[in-house]
């Protein structure tokens, strides 16, 4: 089961200038988050990947054609007479076994044309879709049960997520009866990860968008459904968010760190 994932956008609003390096780019623990968010689907099974490229998916293209094994393991040097040299990993610390398509979706596509445009590399029943800024604890295969069990064509994860301030209660009188920093909003808010029919593809037009276009149509059917996730989650919009992620992934405590292993 193919997971494609959203990576042509600019990702504006975490530079607030044009990037030299595209967001999926952007590391974390001396990672790309693209990178832990695919280590996240493929911990469970899901393997299968659909890039979506766009603004600068060179690089993204060559971080994974380019990058040796060695980099990512303990090794053995075994120099011998005549300058001979033999290489021998001794243990990988992240064994990634990806299958990876790089689809060039073109600079501009609006997110929701990006789809249509990797519609034929999607031949299973369903596939999963999200972006390649946002982390998540979640077991995608309860997500995909949910999926399956309402017959619909869509599931977009549901998530509360933090807010920005602290909370204040305040008295008749102005006194502050409780002070609560930044807690998680009531609202439920689209969390960035989906299931998806391949029907969902019959319903995208050209220059749509994911969000405003096509899942606002698929709800308005009455054809998207909410997946509630009561875990960790966070997106990476800005700078900000970027140094948080980075640091708990430093520290050890990454929730989304589901595959095990800290380097």
């Amino acid at each position: 089961m193919k997971v494609v994932i959203l990576c042509g956008g600019r990702g504006l609003r975490l530079t607030g200038r044009e990037p030299t390096l595209p967001k999926p780019m952007v590391e974390i623990g001396g990672r790309p988050i693209l990178w832990h968010v695919m280590m996240g689907y493929a911990h469970y099974g899901f393997r299968e990947f659909v890039l979506c490229l766009g603004h600068l998916g060179e690089a993204i293209k060559e971080y994974f054609v380019a990058r040796e094994a060695w980099r990512d393991a303990d090794v053995r040097l075994r120099i011998g007479q005549g300058e001979t040299r033999r290489l021998e990993l001794q243990n990988s610390h992240h064994a990634e076994n990806f299958d990876i398509i790089f689809a060039d979706t073109g600079n501009e596509t609006p997110s929701g044309e990006r789809l249509l445009r990797v519609a034929d590399y999607l031949d299973d029943e369903d596939f999963f879709c999200t972006y390649c800024d946002g982390l998540w604890n979640s077991d995608p295969r309860r997500e995909l049960e949910f999926h399956r069990s309402h017959g619909k064509l869509a599931t977009a994860t549901a998530v509360r997520a933090p807010s920005s301030f602290g909370m204040l209660d305040l008295a008749s009188d102005d006194e502050i009866k409780e002070f609560r920093e930044k807690p998680l909003v009531d609202q439920w808010i689209n969390g960035g990860f989906f299931v998806m029919s391949r029907a969902v593809l019959d319903e995208i037009r050209p220059g749509d968008a994911l969000e405003s276009d096509v899942l606002t149509r698929l709800a308005d059917e009455g054809q998207l459904m909410g997946f509630r996730h009561t875990g960790f989650w966070q997106c990476m919009d800005t700078y900000k968010e970027q140094e948080e992620l980075d640091a708990l992934w430093r520290r050890g405590e990454a929730p989304w760190n589901v595959w095990g292993g800290g380097r």
